[in-house]
């Protein structure tokens, strides 16, 4: 088995990720550093991460969470931030699948499967994921158009959304717009370049998977057919 391979089949990272850490000598495989993710580990090998031994995980978990605001998506945090990891607590090593930023709450999957991880994180994929946006005013039908098109919102990026919904009341509206890739913080910069006020942003729906009534800071471990879901 790849060395990679090894370590997205232990819960570290998906491959892709798990290629650089390797890179960064954080590996080593019999008391020595290695440095090759195509590396092929045999069965006698011995492999740290990090100075901890791991080994492959027979039993794959995926966890969904409803996430609060002013919750960092990360594994650990510099700053003393709380994070995804400190409210759910599992046996296993557990790595968020994609980031919801601290200000949007919301459906955020966890998972120790690293090849389902690397799939569902991949944007070649197109994994729909769903949004609940709630605006000041309406959303223009020109603004939906040019933002199905595609629109510039900085740093050498374009937005690209669909508009599943929109429905108005007493001067604000409630917006789903669905997503296959997902930068950094894109429904925020596609507000702010259409110059609508968001009001607040949730993450309803991933995959096919629904967020439904689970409450914020909650979990639970999805089911086999949920899974099997995934992986359609």
């Amino acid at each position: 088995m790849r060395l990679n391979k090894f370590l997205a089949r232990a819960g570290i990272e998906s491959r892709r990720k798990a290629d650089e850490l390797i890179q960064m000598a954080t590996t080593e495989v019999n008391g020595k550093i290695c440095l090759d993710p195509a590396y092929d580990v045999k069965d006698s090998d011995e492999v740290k991460y990090d100075g901890q031994k791991i080994k492959p995980i027979l039993e794959k978990v995926v966890i969904m969470l409803h996430k609060p605001k002013k919750v960092i998506t990360t594994v650990k945090d510099t700053h003393g931030r709380i994070t995804v990891l400190d409210i759910v607590h599992s046996k296993y090593r557990l790595t968020p699948i994609g980031r919801l930023d601290q200000d949007t709450t919301g459906l955020l999957l966890l998972t120790n499967d690293g090849d389902l991880h690397q799939y569902l994180s991949h944007p070649r994929n197109r994994i729909p994921k769903d949004y609940e946006a709630v605006i000041e005013g309406r959303m223009a039908s020109d603004q939906i158009q040019k933002l199905g098109r595609g629109i510039y919102i900085g740093d050498k990026e374009y937005g690209k959304a669909s508009i599943v919904s929109q429905e108005t009341t007493k001067g604000r509206s409630i917006v789903i717009l669905r997503l296959y890739q997902g930068k950094k913080r894109e429904i925020r910069r596609i507000m702010h370049r259409l110059n609508l006020k968001l009001i607040s942003l949730k993450r309803i729906r991933f995959a096919g998977l629904e967020l439904g009534d689970l409450p914020e800071h909650h979990y639970r471990t999805l089911s086999e057919m949920e899974v099997k879901l995934l992986h359609k």
